[in-house]
């Protein structure tokens, strides 16, 4: 049986002395070494917020990388903090919604209602279906929704509501529910089937530096067409037809807070085959989550720390200097800074604490170049080393201005690279999915490292097809096909 843990801000926020429950301050969650080697413990997170980056967010986020199971999960965490999002799972309740509010008395009083979901329950009869439904498609332990009518009754808005913001009338209610809850076994939601074979690739043709350049599109277009896929080119615009097609292939710079993840979001409610899927989006983005993940898997990676705002002496104790920093939605070498004493450090995570409450702290390696091994569906497809700049210590310098410098390249086949570092990348890849990732890796006299996993490598042109030249984009477009059938089957 797991162990069930509550987390909370401040342990004043749980007002229950009479329930049976160990609560949990969240500082003693993220940071404690103990919760970190555990397993089977499901986590019930009722922080304050689950903000984008806020202590709520990344309990959820280390809960997951560290195996345990986590209500809310982060992917219900960003699902509920856009309308764009949580209405795409909501359009199928209409008609649940609408007939329950002929039963509902209090439906006649006015165009506007709202209520209160506590695990799943609520304190009207006529609506338990519909709060039953909103908590299996949005696993979250307080919601507050609002309806409005316009003709007919609709979901307006869902948002989370948190422990402090309970009434004392509600108390009762919340234990009864909160009790009912604990005893029923953990269920995941189920997808919907997909049909036909059109494939979109979503790209943005004003990024300067975009993940595959407009000849690399041109090649993808040629092998799906050539394999039987009618692949179309889309843009952010395209949003609202993005369900005239079967397959999604993101080659766009992928973010959390951004069109990207929206377009895999509602690629996946769809029922399409989608690369990147919104879960490799979500566990890839963020440095922080990925640094736990392979932590607690025993895959190799330069020393690191999760740094909190209390945490600098200690890092600098633990790391020393030279070190890097990272914001933890960084990409394409953007948000990695490098500091060579205390003084950088201080003015360097001043700046990054603005913007989130948790950073990551690596010890510096410095390699004449960067592995990055290529995987599909768990088998490794490419294998290329990037060069560091001239006189820098990234593969991409930033001139500040807008404009950057790439370093060189190889790219060889997968058999002509050291078998240890294939090995790691594969560990570290399939701790995301069977989706398409790029690992960075470093190796020195003392081993191989992992650096980072990109839910979305760069595909380019006379790069990263340099050895398997046509046969790159045929194996990519390849693995749609069979995704394709096997949903159709």
């Amino acid at each position: 049986m797991s162990r069930q843990i509550i987390v909370v801000e401040q342990i004043s926020d749980w007002k229950f002395p009479q329930f049976d429950a160990e609560v949990v301050h969240v500082d003693d969650y993220l940071t404690g070494k103990d919760y970190f080697k555990q397993k089977n413990i499901q986590v019930i997170n009722l922080c304050r917020s689950y903000r984008y980056l806020s202590v709520g967010y990344y309990c959820a986020l280390l809960a997951e990388a560290r195996g345990h199971r986590v209500l809310p999960s982060v992917k219900t965490m960003l699902d509920l903090s856009r309308k764009s999002m949580y209405s795409l799972d909501t359009e199928n309740l209409d008609a649940q919604v609408q007939k329950a509010f002929k039963k509902h008395p209090h439906s006649s009083d006015s165009n506007r209602f709202g209520m209160d979901v506590l695990f799943g329950r609520c304190q009207y009869e006529a609506l338990a279906g519909v709060a039953r439904q909103l908590f299996e498609v949005f696993p979250a332990p307080l919601l507050r929704v609002s309806f409005e009518r316009e003709g007919s009754w609709r979901i307006e808005a869902i948002k989370p509501l948190y422990l402090p913001r309970l009434k004392a009338e509600q108390h009762e209610g919340f234990l009864s529910a909160f009790d009912a809850y604990r005893k029923k076994p953990w269920r995941a939601p189920k997808g919907k089937p997909a049909a036909r074979f059109d494939v979109a690739i979503l790209h943005d043709p004003k990024d300067p530096l975009p993940c595959s350049k407009s000849k690399a599109l041109n090649h993808f277009i040629k092998a799906g067409r050539a394999l039987g896929l009618n692949v179309e080119l889309i843009e952010k615009r395209d949003y609202i037809r993005l369900a005239e097609y079967d397959a999604l292939f993101i080659r766009d710079t992928t973010r959390i807070d951004h069109y990207t993840y929206r377009f895999a979001k509602k690629a996946e409610s769809e029922g399409m085959v989608v690369i990147d899927d919104p879960r490799s989006i979500l566990l890839c983005t963020n440095k922080v989550y990925l640094a736990e993940l392979l932590r607690a898997h025993k895959v190799p990676t330069p020393r690191t720390v999760i740094v909190g705002k209390g945490d600098l002496a200690a890092t600098e104790a633990a790391l020393g200097y030279p070190m890097v920093l990272k914001v933890p939605d960084g990409s394409f070498s953007q948000g990695v800074f490098k500091v060579e004493n205390s003084q950088q450090m201080r003015e360097v995570t001043t700046r990054l604490f603005e913007e989130s409450e948790l950073i990551l702290a690596q010890e510096f390696l410095y390699t004449e170049f960067d592995w990055r091994v290529g995987i599909l569906n768990r088998k490794p497809l490419f294998v290329s080393q990037y060069f560091m700049t001239k006189k820098h210590w990234q593969i991409v310098k930033y001139d500040g201005k807008g404009g950057f410098t790439e370093g060189g390249f190889t790219t060889m086949a997968v058999e002509q690279a050291p078998p240890e570092v294939i090995e790691v990348a594969l560990k570290a890849a399939n701790l995301i999915g069977d989706g398409l990732y790029g690992v960075d890796l470093k190796q020195n006299a003392n081993g191989v490292y992992v650096i980072e996993v990109n839910d979305n490598p760069n595909l380019d042109a006379g790069v990263e097809d340099a050895y398997l030249k046509d046969k790159l984009y045929e194996t990519i477009m390849a693995e749609f096909v069979w995704r394709l059938e096997l949903k159709r089957r």
